[in-house]
């Protein structure tokens, strides 16, 4: 057995291999223990890392920088090609205020982490550890080794020990914050609820149909495509047309006359629909199966685009209408619903409702694709293209006024922003980067959970020695960074701001990057919208996170 002995206690890739991988497999089996409701997850990978690496349990020095690094280049990218379709979308109307309180919590985090550095004495590296922990940001951790990597041609092992002794509380905190504002508040879930109901009904972001009946004289025996260019500004699609005199219902082409007293089946946001009512006529109120007669081969169909050839060119350029005789009325995107206006492009992964007729649908799936097979093929050449440009991006030297040295990106913020980049607009470079949901998540866990077990396995000496030697106080220190700024925008956005107590709870999950604390005001609220709050601010603040985490090194190192 001393071949075992070897392998598990001497050097080589065999051993480093075996031991990340227990470190991966055994850390996750102990992030799903709960403890008051609350588990650690994947971040219990860094804690057993630890616990090893303790324990005399190491791995090749060179071996273990490099699997950390691409592990976090994974993450990241990962990270980014997800948040990226709806990373500017998310500064329209109401997002812009969410992303506001965000940016208020990053910022306060900030400011109190630089105070204690000035009261403590305490090196800002260790100190952007704690803040890295307190927020539960670990791409911010792997940003900050980096750029301290860069600078000083080695690491700085309190990163990371700062992290780990922050992180726990970091966790708790965030969700005390939320049961604090609730008690101090008196908040009413059923009066949230109505607030929140109440909303939905005026958001104009939604697609909507209405039936209008001509009756503007200015239309009469117009064609449909000079319709158009009297309302130009204003964004609808009219899906169907029936034709009163002939009882006769049909999809629209360009050259579609209209006649006084016929109907339009309009598709388009309320906004748009007010202008469409106010031009065209008055609205009608007819069931969606009226325009779907027995006698008609009409039908519509969600045909998913999965051809590549056909990725980032506009509805108009498809020509769909004029070849095959249909209308895209809709698209929709990550969720989202948006009206099939002519210069909108479609993406790999679009779901497009198509209305025509039975013999024309087959053509148009053959030409968008519609297969399942092929969407979730991976798409391995756009990822590792990106990574690469991120890579190459993140080294790229920038002098900033008052730091002594050019500043870098780095393995972490580079393929961050170029996938954000590259996933809102690759298309326009014949770029495919759709990855199904969870290709992302197997992406993103497998490259979080190799930095992580590689973080824990080199931080593990000392660990112990720096928790009795005063490293105790660094919890304190997080979880002021952690529940202070969360309180002071929590009550400027309650009081102030009037923001809903399920969006709010969903928004300080956001804010610090936090699944757990989302899982838990998923099962406090009623509803969707603490998710909805954290998809709006987390791509913005997993920004921010990354990127102050350097600038703080890069100021005060």
């Amino acid at each position: 057995m001393e071949w075992l002995s070897t392998l598990l206690n001497g050097p080589g890739i065999a051993h480093d291999l075996i031991l990340v991988s227990l470190v991966i497999a055994i850390g996750i089996q102990l992030g799903k223990i709960k403890i008051f409701g609350v588990s650690l997850g994947v971040t219990m990978v860094l804690f057993f890392g630890i616990f090893l690496s303790h324990f005399g349990y190491i791995m090749d020095p060179k071996i273990l920088h490099f699997l950390k690094e691409f592990g976090l280049i994974l993450f990241v990218y990962s990270v980014g090609l997800q948040v990226g379709p709806g990373f500017f979308s998310s500064f329209k109307k109401g997002g812009l205020t969410l992303n506001g309180i965000a940016v208020g919590i990053v910022c306060l985090g900030v400011l109190l982490t630089i105070g204690f550095k000035f009261l403590t004495g305490l090196n800002m590296s260790t100190m952007v550890g704690i803040l890295s922990g307190a927020v539960t940001n670990t791409p911010g951790l792997g940003a900050a080794g980096q750029a301290f990597e860069d600078m000083h041609g080695t690491g700085d092992p309190t990163i990371s020990l700062g992290y780990a002794v922050a992180y726990p509380l970091g966790v708790i905190g965030i969700i005390l914050t939320m049961i604090l504002l609730r008690v101090v508040f008196r908040i009413n879930f059923k009066k949230e609820q109505e607030r929140l109901d109440a909303d939905a009904q005026n958001d104009s972001r939604e697609v909507s149909a209405a039936s209008f009946k001509i009756t503007n004289p200015a239309l009469f025996e117009k064609t449909v495509a000079e319709m158009h260019g009297l309302i130009e500004d204003c964004k609808f699609v009219i899906s169907r047309y029936m034709d009163v005199a002939a009882d006769k219902i049909s999809t629209v082409h360009g050259d579609t006359t209209l006649h006084e007293g016929d109907r339009l089946f309009v598709i388009a946001d309320p906004e748009a629909l007010d202008v469409v009512r106010n031009f065209v006529g008055e609205e009608v109120k007819m069931d969606r199966k009226q325009w779907i007669p027995t006698e008609s081969q009409l039908v519509s169909k969600f045909i998913t685009v999965t051809n590549g050839k056909v990725n980032g060119k506009r509805i108009g350029a498809l020509q769909l209408r004029q070849v095959y005789g249909v209308n895209v009325t809709r698209v929709s995107r990550n969720g989202v619903d948006m009206v099939a206006e002519p210069s909108l492009p479609i993406l790999v992964g679009d779901r497009l409702l198509v209305v025509g007729s039975e013999a024309a649908l087959p053509k148009v799936e053959e030409m968008i694709g519609n297969s399942e097979k092929e969407l979730h093929a991976p798409n391995l050449m756009g990822i590792f293209l990106g990574i690469a440009i991120g890579v190459l991006f993140g080294s790229i030297p920038m002098m900033i006024p008052g730091i002594p040295q050019p500043v870098k990106l780095g393995l972490a913020g580079g393929p961050l922003v170029i996938a954000i980049l590259l996933s809102r607009f690759g298309y326009r470079y014949k770029l495919v980067t759709y990855t199904t949901h969870s290709a992302n998540l197997m992406l993103r866990e497998i490259g979080i959970s190799i930095f992580l077990a590689c973080v824990g396995l080199g931080a593990g000496e000392g660990f112990v020695e720096t928790i009795i030697g005063g490293g105790w106080r660094w919890i304190g220190y997080g979880f002021v960074i952690t529940v202070v700024p969360l309180i002071i925008m929590g009550i400027i956005a309650l009081k102030l701001l009037k923001v809903n107590y399920f969006t709010l709870m969903g928004l300080l999950a956001g804010s610090m990057t936090d699944p757990p604390a989302l899982a838990f005001a998923n099962t406090v609220a009623p509803n969707d919208a603490p998710a909805v709050g954290y998809a709006t601010v987390y791509p913005l603040t997993m920004f921010m996170r990354v990127l102050t985490a350097q600038v703080l090194v890069l100021f005060f190192c």
